[in-house]
Parts: structure tokens; C-alpha cells; sequence
């Protein structure tokens, strides 16, 4: 007898499965005319040839479970056909009968035995097709197959005919040998799903696609390295240990998105596709666990408490790669089960975005700070300086994600008075102008303490030449990166000013007495005693000068053949007249000698070995004699 409610499970009229079924080629309509012409004969030719077929296939028949007969599919696929013919012919005389209240109960209890037989082998089917093919069902081969011929025209090209002769379809012949394989293992299986979704056996194929697909995707899963972590287990990992884990997860971002759950998506939707609810069901149970560790992971490392510097650029991969692949999220995990993923997702790009947007704030915070007293010698750039830019070059790089990641940012807070001396406000009217407006922010934020920092110079020479040479590095890093882009033209030619400005005011403090000791005319008429006191204070003059600024350094090449440049026009060419106008003035070789140590080849010679931060051609002792 069947067992307590198979009757009602499979002979209500308003079972689904009834309405979705495809019409035998024996019972070709159910309509009360048909009804009518169908013979007792009929139905005992039908129940008759189903169990001769079914007993040959019976997975509880003693001779079977003795020679461990192969699978039906994979013997004779002709037969296979048949088999499942047989199986849609003997459900359509079920419905026949069990709405024929002139048929008797023995025959219908006779077919509701030999269906039980057939789904038990079809189970059996089902279970070897998905065990023997795990090579070719893996997500990544259906998913390449796919990204060749889509499921849905798959479906609708190969039609599911059931004829012998058409065992692969016309999708089979655009297809290679390897990919045939995989596709006629998912249309054996779509065969045998829809065979016994129709008979009222969804749940027990459900149970053996989800059981063995399951498998598969929580291997795929740890083999990618994703596992569920906690707050507190990333809170005690060291910052390198971490770094690798987001490395592994971007791997594993790219992978699962591009193979492992697409792939599982286009098989279970090529299985099921007779039912939504049995291909939602099973895909969300497969994939869902495996999804929300995978997207819930960027949120438990953006709540941890280690900030090291590069945290915010390994956020922003993160943010990157769940933002490029939001589509390809909404699409796969689409179901109203699978709401949980998609949230996972987008909860996870909310809080890397919260600390994407903490982690600036303790930058511009940490410029800000700085309490760091030693002077750099020479005034070249400070640690600071190079931080800071290295840093900001970075996150230019970052500006489209940073664009996306400040949509729901507040507006910065009000800048000082001192600062808004410097600082033009930007408008806030597009994500970009933010992001443009808080790196500007970050900027002047640098500039003014280098301000700062250049007052503790009792040199105020030297001060400015720290200033002009730290601002020129922040102008040349800008230069060759997209903080160009975020700046634009006309923070640069300001800032390009300024340190022209810087460059002029070192000059004037470093060799003003040294211009100051040569006569505005220097051609004029002189008396010799008048002459000798120039050359005298020149002497004085230049050899302090120079002593005073030989420690000094300018890194940046330009700025430095800049200054020279600019001190060579006032001094050397002045000194070129004086010495050739006033020279014979002297008086005899020995007060030439006595009156003259510098001749204007050695002056030009003296300022060329200045700025590199260390000795040139001349010495004291040179000086001396």
C-alpha cells in the first residue's frame, strides 16, 4: 500500500506538479472527451509495460543489489528516455484514475507501487549523475559553458525532447566535446528533476541536489580561505597576519563571484527551472552560509581596532571589489531568502565607508599633532612631509572609490581661523568636489603645520628655505600623481607661488649683506681707498654668507638650480663689473692680493657647490691665504 498521504500528494487536481506536467505521447489530453475514449485495455497496457520496465530498474531487486547494476543514464541513454516516458505515461493513467470513480482501487494502487519504484531509481539516478560529474558540474565549468551559450537559450534550443535522436539538441552542436559532458550531465539531471517535481517528489530531489551541491560549494568555500571570524579574533591578530587575509579574500572575492556562485546559480536555475520555489529553495540553502561569511567579512575587519597606516587602502580594495561586483550581488542572490546576502553586502560597504571616513579624519588629526621637535638640518624635507604626501598620492589613486565611499558623509567641520586664511572653501555639491574639497582639507592642513614648524628655525633664512623646499616636494608630488586631478590647475599655480615667494625671502635673508657690500652702480667712478673698503666688506660679507648657508639643501634639483640661478644674477654678474671696473684701482699686485680673495670665477664656483649639504671646492683655509 502507499504510504499515509502519497494519495492526496500526488492525485489532487490542484497539485502544481499537474498543471506543469507535459502530455505523454500515449494520453495526449485529459479532457473529458479523451476521458471518455480511454480504454481498460489502455490503462493495463500502460500500467503493464511500466512494470516490466521499472522491474528491470528496480534499485531494490535482489539481483541488482547483488551485481551493483550501473546507472540507467549512463548504460543506455535510449532507455533512459524511455524510462522517463514510461514514468509521465503512468502518472497521467494515476490522474486518470484516481479521477474515475469507475476504476477500481487495485489498479491505482498497482501504478502508486510502480511509482515508487520508478522514483526510487530516479533518485538513484539523480544522486550517481551529481556524484560521478562533480568535474564537470563544478561552478566553474558551468559557469564558462554559460558564459558561451546562456541558460536560457540552452533551455529553449534543446527544448528537453526526449526522442532518441535528439539526445543533445542544437545547443550540443555549438558546443566543444568537454562541454558536452557537463551539459548533457545538467540536462540528465533537469530530465529527472522535472520527471519527479511532476510526480510529487520535489522534496526528496530536492534533498539529494542540496546535499550533494552543498558539499561542493562549502569545499570551494574553505579552499578559498573564508571563514567566519569575530571582532575579537581580529582585534588579536597582528596587522601583517591581517593584511594577508584581505589579500586572500580579494582572491576569493573574484573567484567565488566569478565562478563559484554564478555558476551554482545557472546550474540550480537549469535544474529547477520547472519550479521557482524548489530553485530558490535549494540555491539558498547551498549558497547562503558561504555567501554572508564571505560579505560579512570586510565589516568585521573595518570594526577592528588596529589602525596601521595602510588600513585604509586595504579597505578601499575591499569596498572596490564589493562595489565593482553590486550587480553581479543583486542579480545571483536575487531571492527573497537570499535578502540576508544582499544586506551582508551592503552592510559591509556601509561600515568600510564609516571607517574609510574615520581613518582620514585621524590622519588630517595626526598632522595636526605632530609634536615632533627636532629641527631637520639645512632645512630639507621633513618626515613629515614625505608621510603625509606618500600617503595622500595613495589615496588619489583611491578618488573614484572615494567618490563613491563619501555620498553619505557630513560636511567637514569648519576650519580654524588660521587656517581659512589659507583655505578657499570648495563646494560640497558632488561627491567628487568632497572628496576634492577633504583632500584640500588634508593638504592645508600640512601646509600649515610645516608653518609651524618652520618658525622653530632661529635661522629665519633657513625657515624659509624649509618652507620653499617642503612646499616645492608637496607641489612635485601632486605634479605626478591624480591629486593633480583633485586640486586642480589653480591650487598649484597658487602653491607654485608661494614657494617662489619662500625662495626669494631665503635669498634675501641668506645674502643681503652679501649684496648689500657691491655699490647699486658698480661701474661708478671710486676713490682707492673707497674701492678697498667694498672689496673688503665683500670679502666679509660673502665668506659669512657662505659658511652660514654651505649646510644648507635643497633636494629638489629645479628649485635648486632655481635659487642659484637667481642669487648667480644678483651677485656674480654685479661682482663681474665691479671687480673688472675697479681692479686696477688697487694699486700694485700686492694689494690686489691683499684687497681681492674672491674672483668672480670663484664666486660662481662657491655658490654652485651650495644646497647639496656638504663642503664644496673652497675651505678655511683656502679662504685664509
Amino acid at each position: 500500500m502507499p504510504p499515509k498521504g502519497m494519495r492526496s500528494l500526488c492525485f489532487s487536481p490542484e497539485t502544481p506538479s499537474f498543471r506543469r506536467s507535459v502530455s505523454p505521447p500515449i494520453i495526449t489530453s485529459l479532457s473529458s472527451n479523451h476521458r471518455r475514449r480511454l480504454s481498460e485495455s489502455t490503462v493495463e497496457l500502460t500500467i503493464d509495460a511500466a512494470a516490466i520496465l521499472f522491474a528491470k530498474w528496480d534499485v531494490e531487486r535482489p539481483p541488482y543489489a547483488r551485481a551493483r547494476v550501473t546507472s540507467l543514464f549512463y548504460k543506455s541513454k535510449t532507455e533512459a528516455m524511455s524510462f522517463i516516458r514510461t514514468v509521465n505515461d503512468l502518472h497521467k493513467i494515476m490522474h486518470f484514475l484516481a479521477n474515475d470513480r469507475g476504476s477500481g482501487s487495485e489498479k491505482l494502487s498497482q501504478a502508486q507501487r510502480l511509482l515508487q519504484i520508478a522514483m526510487k531509481r530516479l533518485q538513484k539516478e539523480f544522486y550517481q549523475i551529481l556524484s560521478m560529474n562533480r568535474a564537470h558540474l563544478d561552478p566553474e565549468s558551468v559557469s564558462t559553458r554559460s558564459s558561451r551559450t546562456s541558460t536560457q537559450s540552452s533551455m529553449s534550443d534543446y527544448d528537453y525532447d526526449v526522442s532518441p535522436d535528439n539526445q543533445i539538441g542544437a545547443v550540443g552542436d555549438s558546443i566543444s566535446e568537454v562541454e558536452e559532458v557537463s551539459f548533457m550531465a545538467m540536462s540528465d539531471l533537469k530530465l529527472i528533476a522535472d520527471c519527479m517535481i511532476a510526480c510529487g517528489y520535489a522534496k526528496e530531489c530536492a534533498q539529494i541536489y542540496t546535499s550533494i551541491r552543498k558539499s561542493i560549494i562549502d569545499e570551494g568555500i574553505y579552499k578559498l580561505g573564508i571563514e567566519k571570524l569575530r571582532s575579537s579574533q581580529t582585534n588579536k591578530m597582528e596587522w601583517d597576519v591581517l593584511k594577508l587575509k584581505i589579500k586572500d579574500w580579494l582572491e576569493a572575492m573574484e573567484i567565488s563571484m566569478r565562478t563559484l556562485f554564478t555558476g551554482e546559480r545557472i546550474l540550480c536555475d537549469f535544474v529547477f527551472s520547472s519550479s521557482d520555489s524548489i530553485r530558490e529553495s535549494c540555491f539558498s540553502e547551498i549558497t547562503k552560509d558561504g555567501a554572508v561569511a564571505l560579505f560579512g567579512f570586510p565589516e568585521v575587519v573595518a570594526k577592528a581596532k588596529k589602525s596601521p597606516p595602510g588600513k585604509i587602502f586595504r579597505l578601499l580594495d575591499m569596498y572596490k571589489a564589493i562595489s565593482d561586483n553590486r550587480q553581479e550581488i543583486e542579480t545571483i542572490f536575487s531571492f527573497e531568502s537570499t535578502s540576508a546576502v544582499r544586506t551582508q553586502a551592503l552592510n559591509s560597504m556601509t561600515r568600510l565607508s564609516e571607517s574609510v571616513r574615520s581613518l582620514l579624519s585621524d590622519f588630517e588629526s595626526t598632522i595636526k599633532k605632530d609634536s615632533s621637535k627636532s629641527l631637520v638640518p639645512g632645512g630639507g624635507f621633513h618626515p613629515l612631509t614625505i608621510y603625509s604626501m606618500k600617503y595622500l598620492t595613495f589615496l588619489a589613486d583611491y578618488s573614484s572609490i572615494l567618490t563613491a565611499t563619501s555620498s553619505d558623509w557630513p560636511a567637514p567641520a569648519k576650519s580654524s581661523p588660521r587656517e581659512s586664511h589659507f583655505y578657499s572653501p570648495v563646494s560640497f555639491a558632488s561627491p567628487a568636489s568632497a572628496i576634492s574639497a577633504r583632500i584640500s582639507r588634508l593638504m592645508l592642513a600640512l601646509v600649515c603645520k610645516l608653518d609651524s614648524k618652520a618658525k622653530r628655525y632661529k635661522d629665519d633664512a633657513v625657515s624659509y628655505l624649509f618652507l620653499a623646499n617642503n612646499l616645492q616636494h608637496v607641489i612635485s608630488m601632486v605634479h605626478k600623481s591624480n591629486l593633480q586631478y583633485l586640486l586642480g590647475k589653480e591650487w598649484i599655480v597658487k602653491h607654485e607661488a608661494k614657494v617662489t615667494r619662500f625662495a626669494e625671502n631665503y635669498e634675501r635673508l641668506a645674502f643681503g649683506d652679501v649684496f648689500a657690500s657691491l655699490p647699486k652702480h658698480p661701474t661708478a667712478p671710486m676713490k682707492p681707498g673707497e674701492a678697498k673698503e667694498c672689496f673688503r666688506k665683500f670679502n666679509i660679507s660673502f665668506e659669512a654668507a657662505y659658511w652660514k648657508q654651505i649646510s644648507c639643501v635643497v633636494p629638489d634639483s629645479k628649485l635648486r638650480d632655481q635659487i642659484k640661478a637667481s642669487i648667480g644674477r644678483k651677485l656674480v654678474a654685479v661682482y663681474q663689473k665691479f671687480f673688472d671696473f675697479h681692479k686696477s684701482t688697487i694699486g700694485d699686485e700686492k694689494s690686489i692680493t691683499l684687497f681681492i680673495r674672491f674672483y668672480p670665477e670663484d664666486v660662481g664656483d662657491y655658490l654652485s657647490d651650495l644646497f647639496l649639504g656638504k663642503v664644496g671646492p673652497g675651505s678655511p683655509s683656502s679662504f685664509s691665504s
